[in-house]
Parts: structure tokens; sequence; C-alpha cells
């Protein structure tokens, strides 16, 4: 298990700007241990014959070919795509309040 201490849990929720009871770091912490040790699961696997993604470059830096043609298409509108909301109002998407 990764050793995450509650002091990083700390740090971490003061990086956030966010306020931790003791209570939820000593909830956290466990969990924050299990994610990271998790993840260092990854370090054991086999990778040296993997070829690193390069994000749509070749390795020279050159882009890479699409997987299908940039076609300009028609919107839905609208109106079809209100009739698929779940309480359109006066024309508009109704979603819940965020703040």
């Amino acid at each position: 298990m990764a050793m995450i201490k509650e002091e990083d849990i700390r740090k971490i929720a003061k990086l956030a700007h966010l306020e931790i009871t003791d209570e939820e770091v000593a909830l956290y912490t466990p969990q924050m241990a299990d994610i990271v040790g998790y993840v260092e699961q990854l370090n054991e696997l086999a990778t040296d014959s993997v070829e690193p993604a390069t994000g749509g470059l070749t390795p020279e830096g050159e882009a890479t070919e699409t997987k299908r043609r940039d076609v300009i298409e028609g919107s839905l509108g609208q109106q079809l795509a209100l009739d698929q909301a779940p309480t359109p109002s006066h024309g508009h998407f109704r979603v819940p309040k965020v703040l």
C-alpha cells in the first residue's frame, strides 16, 4: 500500500481550497492510499515494446491522417433538441441550479 499520510490529505485539500474535517482526513487517507497503490501497479507492466502515444502526431511531429472525413452536417435544430429534453422552458433547456 502506498505511503499516504494525513498531512498529504490536508495539503491536497489546502491546494484545492477545500475545508476538510479530521473525520474526513481519517476517512480519505486510506482511500487515497488504496488509489495510489492501484495506480502504482501499472509500473509492473512490461511496456518496453509499446510505442509512446504522440497525440495525433508522427514521431517527427507531423500531423497524422484522420480516421474520418471532416464533413459539415446539419444540426438537430432547436425544436428537435428540445423535444428530447425532460423539461424544456420557453425555448431553452432547464437544468438544476448549481450554485
